[in-house]
């Protein structure tokens, strides 16, 4: 089973949905910030220094401010209240956004690939970049390096796989940038075809991580559960749970960032009604309080000890 980035939760602190909304509101302001700029320089001086590569890598960096609004949208939307026709909430709205990052980096990396290799299948009129191209080329990869780790460093801190996403989508740039300044170093070096080449290795890349996020994020609207390991830890808390004598059939499936569980508790047969259910209050509260558990479904089976009598069985 797929690992989920953001699985390491049991030892970091619980946000809250408001403060989860607020960083990564903050976050995505920075990144639409730095993509504007980038956007706008890119392209222009791509065009003026006849690069090629620059002009993709712009593209791309255009595929990134895109991708901010639509990750704005989601934080939105997925932070509204559960209704009617969403009982269980919002959540997915984020998972949602990143198919759509996913299809939009997809696209993006397509278009970019096939113009490059119709580039190449006329080398002729490849023209000869500026210095100028090389300069922006750095300033860029810098730049969305460190709008990377900012990104990402805030998306592990609240547990968000939309801003993940959203992080190494800016990677990509990064990387993006130092293919192109490559391609550019050589082509003033006199190999005028290594720019186009660049641009399109940089399509391909593109294409690649939007194949993974999309695919990933199918995988999440389709309930797909979570990893083994975050599956026993729950199990485990489930058993933890005094008065818990045993625990079976434990589905989970993302909801957005959460997940729901189910699960059937075992419990001594000879308690009373109210005592099993105070049982499985409590034990709703330990897992929504220690793992990232939006609802805790349970089903409560009647466990047998022939070795304990009436009045050992009732707990205090």
């Amino acid at each position: 089973m797929q690992h989920d980035p953001i699985s390491e939760h049991q030892d970091h602190p619980q946000y809250t949905a408001a403060e989860r909304a607020q960083a990564a509101s903050r976050s995505t302001w920075v990144s639409v910030g730095v993509n504007l700029v980038l956007t706008v320089l890119q392209i222009v001086v791509g065009v003026l220094s006849k690069s090629q590569g620059l002009i993709a890598d712009g593209i791309h960096t255009l595929s990134d401010l895109v991708a901010d609004f639509v990750v704005l949208f989601a934080n939105h939307h997925s932070q509204k209240d559960a209704d009617a026709q969403h009982p269980y909430g919002h959540q997915r709205f984020e998972t949602a956004a990143s198919l759509i990052l996913g299809m939009l980096l997809f696209a993006v990396g397509a278009g970019m690939l096939w113009s490059a290799v119709s580039k190449l299948q006329a080398p002729d009129t490849i023209a000869t970049v500026h210095i100028s191209a090389l300069w922006v080329a750095a300033g860029a990869l810098t730049a969305k390096e460190l709008l990377f780790r900012y990104m990402l460093r805030v998306a592990k801190r609240v547990k968000s796989s939309m801003l993940v996403a959203n992080a190494w989508h800016a990677r990509s740039d990064a990387a993006s940038s130092l293919v192109v300044g490559v391609g550019i170093i050589g082509n003033l070096a006199g190999y005028p075809i290594l720019d186009p080449i660049a641009a399109a290795i940089v399509g391909f890349m593109v294409l690649r991580m939007g194949w993974s996020f999309g695919w990933n994020a199918m995988h999440d609207l389709t309930d797909r559960a979570v990893d083994d390991t975050e599956v026993q830890a729950i199990r485990q808390t489930l058993l933890d749970t005094p008065g818990v004598s045993g625990v079976h059939d434990v589905r989970t499936r993302k909801m957005g960032d959460m997940i729901v569980v189910d699960a059937h508790l075992e419990v001594l047969a000879t308690l009373t009604v109210e005592q099993a259910h105070d049982i499985t209050v409590a034990a709703q509260r330990r897992v929504t309080q220690h793992h990232r558990v939006l609802h805790l479904l349970t089903h409560v089976d009647p466990y047998h000890r022939p070795d304990l009598d009436h009045t050992q069985a009732i707990l205090p």
